[in-house]
């Protein structure tokens, strides 16, 4: 390779750069995003497929040679980098899948095409600012989750053995406990359904859903809220302390140009009133 073309290799990777990165390009492809969602989305209409169906996958088709030029033009642009940065790895997946053949072992997974529905949150960056709050809030969720797991347990078990034999459809096991237990968090028919009945056989059945409801369903979904809620103030007073640290910054830059014009001032008087006194002299 001549060194004119080492030396024109950077510009034309920078071109591409500027190009994928340019605002309306994005716009397009957020567009292109939501066309396929809506193209997805009638696919599973019968009476749609029978009568446009073959345009309908055409234009499909037209749209993922453009997911897979762009994301060809991003790994140009940015090499190994663009394994680096998480919802490129994302765009590669959920585009990669929609390449798989639509037959033979990994056929299952062409269902999953529909992700590429998701690529939205890698345009819009308040939806990327929410998912890198769930994804900050994991540790803290993930300690909540197994505190509730406890007192599931804890409450499947009792209720097992509480309830166990005269009502064997919802309590006469620990897995269909567990089960019943999760439909009671939801509050789904849970007082009609299950603890009116219950407390027809066993009067006192107050005493345990009720304080259940209270710990699994308002206490302990309120702490996932809680967490997830911190993390998305934690991720924009780190923007907003970004943005000070970056007008301090220019703060400091603009004063100390303005120092060294001072200077510069400063050293041009001295040397006009220089030739001024040896005149006089």
């Amino acid at each position: 390779m001549s060194s004119n073309e080492t030396a024109a290799a950077p510009s034309v990777r920078q071109r591409v750069t500027g190009f994928v990165e340019n605002g309306l390009v994005q716009r397009i492809l957020l567009a292109l995003i939501l066309l396929n969602a809506v193209t997805l989305g009638l696919e599973t209409m019968p009476v749609v497929m029978a009568t446009v169906g073959g345009g309908i996958k055409l234009l499909d088709k037209a749209i993922l040679t453009v997911f897979v030029v762009e994301i060809a033009l991003r790994l140009y642009a940015h090499r190994l980098a663009f394994f680096k940065d998480a919802w490129s790895v994302f765009d590669f997946i959920v585009v990669g899948i929609a390449l798989l053949p639509a037959s033979g072992p990994f056929s299952v997974l062409r269902a999953l095409r529909v992700l590429r529905v998701l690529r939205v949150l890698t345009f819009v960056p308040s939806m990327r600012k929410i998912v890198g709050a769930l994804v900050k809030s994991l540790n803290g969720m993930l300690s909540i989750a197994m505190v509730l797991s406890l007192v599931y347990y804890v409450a499947a078990v009792m209720a097992t053995k509480l309830f166990g034999e005269a009502f064997p459809d919802w309590f006469g096991s620990l897995g269909a406990s567990l089960y019943t237990l999760f439909q009671i968090m939801t509050l789904e028919s849970w007082s009609m359904g299950i603890a009116r009945p219950v407390m027809a056989e066993f009067p006192y059945a107050w005493a345990f859903f009720v304080p259940f409801i209270l710990i699994a369903t308002f206490t302990m979904l309120n702490l996932f809220i809680a967490v997830i809620v911190n993390a998305v103030q934690s991720m924009h007073d780190e923007d907003h302390q970004q943005e000070k640290d970056d007008q301090h910054a220019d703060q400091q830059q603009l004063a100390k140009l303005l120092q060294q014009l001072q200077l510069e001032v400063a050293a041009l008087r001295s040397e006009l009133k220089t030739p001024v006194q040896n005149k006089g002299i």
